[in-house]
């Protein structure tokens, strides 16, 4: 049982700040010969798989290491392009670790704002009136767990769905906010924290 992460959204959607405690888990190394029947593309800076999935490769993975060299987005450890080396012939057979990428730092405000935007519709579609909006999204890998505060900070905590007392937890966390973000005079209200 774990706390994968935790974010601080303001009223406004935009981060306030954000954790993160996990390490993506899904990687999968195997050799290749040439041709790759893998068709991997560059999006966001980074060379994910587009098509072919195979031995826990998925669509949406990331090439991680070349040979056990790091990759860096589109460039490996020693500044090769990672599309042009696997397009050369002369340099199979090679073996590529593919995982889940971590998020960037716009990927994380963007998805801080979207889950301001889906808390916004969800008190507005609910039937009952001065509905608080989101509290709990569940799945079968994580729970989402929201508290938002009066003044409309919203507490976010992603964890493993086996984990008990995560509302406490946003309930202190919400305490160490005011006590060390609001009573320092050199805080900005809604401002990110460093």
């Amino acid at each position: 049982m774990a706390i994968f992460s935790v974010y601080v959204v303001n009223k406004a959607g935009g981060l306030i700040y954000q954790w993160d405690s996990y390490s993506p888990r899904a990687e999968a190394e195997k050799t290749f010969s040439y041709p790759l029947d893998l068709l991997l593309k560059l999006h966001d800076e980074r060379v994910l798989v587009a098509f072919g999935q195979r031995d826990g490769i998925r669509v949406g993975h990331a090439v991680l290491a070349i040979n056990g060299m790091d990759v860096n987005g589109k460039y490996t450890a020693d500044g090769k392009e990672v599309l042009e080396y696997l397009g050369n012939p002369a340099n199979y057979p090679v073996s590529i670790r593919f995982g889940r990428p971590r998020l960037t730092s716009n990927e994380k405000l963007m998805l801080a704002s979207m889950f301001h935007s889906l808390f916004a519709i969800g008190s507005q579609l609910s039937p009952e009136q001065g509905s608080s909006g989101i509290e709990m999204l569940e799945t079968d890998t994580f729970k989402l767990h929201c508290f938002q505060t009066l003044t409309g900070i919203k507490f976010v905590v992603l964890a493993d769905p086996r984990q008990a007392g995560i509302d406490s937890l946003l309930r202190k966390i919400y305490e160490i906010y005011s006590d060390f973000a609001l009573k320092n005079p050199f805080y900005s209200l809604e401002m990110p924290i460093r």
